[in-house]
C-alpha cells in the first residue's frame, strides 16, 4: 500500500505526512475521549482497548481511497477488518489532510491556508498568479430537493461542482477552493470568495486569467491580464493576425494553471465524484494539499539572462 501507484505519494513524502499529522490525530483522539468521559483520565495513557488500525494504516487507507477510489468494503477485505472501521478511519484522517493548507515553493514549513495568505505571499515574493476554474461531475440531486438545478453546468451539460485554482508561473499549486455549484459563473465564484477585495488590498499583485474573468480584468486593468478582445469582422487582416498572436502568447503564459488542474485530475475522486456532495470540499482540499507538496518540491526554473558578456577581454 505504500507504493506510489496505490497511495499517490512517494515514500519520503508519506513519511513527512505521518510525522506532521500523528500528533494532531492523537490530540484529537484524546479530546474525544475527554468529552466522552466527562472527566480527566483515570488510567495511564495506552490502557484500554487498542485500535484495529494504527495511525499509519489509517493514513494509508485514506490515501489509497483518495488516489484510486477503491471502495471501503474492498479496503476492509484487504485489511481483514469491518467496513465501518475503514469508514471511520477515512472520516478521521480526511479533515486532517484538508486543514494542512498549501505548500509554498522554496519555503519549507510555510503553508498557505486562506486566499489572503496567497495574495500576501504573491506580493512579497513578486509572483504573478494564474487563476482558472474547473468542474467535477457529481451525482444528480434527488427529485424535489431544493436547488436541484443549481448544479447543472451550462458548459458541461451535467451536474458539477466548480472549483477555482491558483498557481504560479511554473504550474505549482498555491491554492484551490471556492467550491460552488456548477451553474455559477467562474467570475461570480471568485467574487463571492472575496477576490476583488484582495486585489484592492494588494495593488502590486498581478494575475493572468482566461475569458471567463473578463469583468475582473476590466475592473483591475493594471493587475489582471485577460485575452485580447476579438476584432470586428470587417477589421483589417493585419489586425486579425495581431489578435491571434496576442491571444496565443497570453494562452502560452496561462497554460501552467491547466497543468496544475491536470495534477489534481490524476486522483480518482476529482475525475468523477460519487460521494456525498457535502464531503466534496474536504476531499478536494485533502487532495490539493498533497498535490501542492509535490509541486512545491520542483525546483524553480530561473530565466536565463539576455545580457551579453564578453568571454575575455580583447585588446584593440
Amino acid at each position: 500500500m505504500t507504493h506510489p501507484a496505490f497511495c499517490g505519494v512517494s515514500r519520503a513524502h508519506l513519511g513527512d505526512v505521518i510525522e506532521e499529522l500523528a500528533d494532531l490525530w492523537l490530540a484529537r483522539c484524546e479530546s474525544e475521549l475527554r468529552e466522552r468521559r466527562g472527566a480527566e483520565r483515570q488510567r495511564e495513557a495506552g490502557a484500554g482497548p487498542k485500535h484495529d488500525l494504527v495511525f499509519t494504516d489509517r493514513l494509508l487507507v485514506t490515501l489509497v481511497h483518495l488516489r484510486t477510489g477503491l471502495p471501503h468494503a474492498a479496503l476492509a477485505e484487504l485489511y481483514g477488518i469491518a467496513r465501518s472501521t475503514i469508514s471511520r478511519a477515512i472520516g478521521e484522517i480526511r479533515p486532517l489532510l484538508a486543514m494542512r493548507g498549501f505548500a509554498v515553493p522554496d519555503h519549507s514549513g510555510v503553508r498557505l491556508r486562506t486566499l489572503a495568505d496567497v495574495f500576501a505571499y504573491a506580493e512579497a515574493a513578486g509572483v504573478r498568479l494564474r487563476i482558472d476554474g474547473a468542474e467535477t461531475q457529481v451525482r444528480r440531486p434527488k427529485a424535489g430537493r431544493p436547488g436541484r438545478r443549481a448544479f447543472v453546468s451550462g458548459k458541461k451539460k451535467q451536474n458539477t461542482i466548480k472549483t477555482t485554482t491558483i498557481s504560479d508561473g511554473q504550474g505549482r499549486l498555491l491554492w484551490s477552493g471556492a467550491d460552488r455549484p456548477g451553474r455559477m459563473h467562474d467570475q461570480t465564484a471568485m467574487r463571492t470568495e472575496g477576490t476583488a477585495e484582495q486585489f484592492r488590498l494588494h495593488p502590486k499583485v498581478t494575475a493572468k486569467v482566461d475569458e471567463g474573468y473578463r469583468g475582473l480584468a476590466n475592473e483591475f486593468p493594471d493587475q489582471i491580464s485577460a485575452p485580447p478582445t476579438k476584432p470586428k469582422g470587417d477589421a483589417p487582416l493585419g489586425e486579425q493576425y495581431a489578435w491571434r498572436e496576442m491571444r496565443r502568447r497570453q494562452s502560452s503564459q496561462r497554460i501552467c494553471v491547466e497543468h496544475a488542474h491536470a495534477e489534481l485530475r490524476q486522483w480518482c475522486p476529482l475525475q468523477r465524484y460519487t460521494g456525498p456532495r457535502e464531503e466534496y470540499a474536504a476531499t478536494h482540499q485533502a487532495i490539493a494539499s498533497l498535490v501542492s507538496d509535490r509541486s512545491a518540491r520542483r525546483p524553480s526554473r530561473r530565466k536565463p539572462s539576455t545580457e551579453l558578456v564578453l568571454a575575455r577581454q580583447v585588446a584593440c
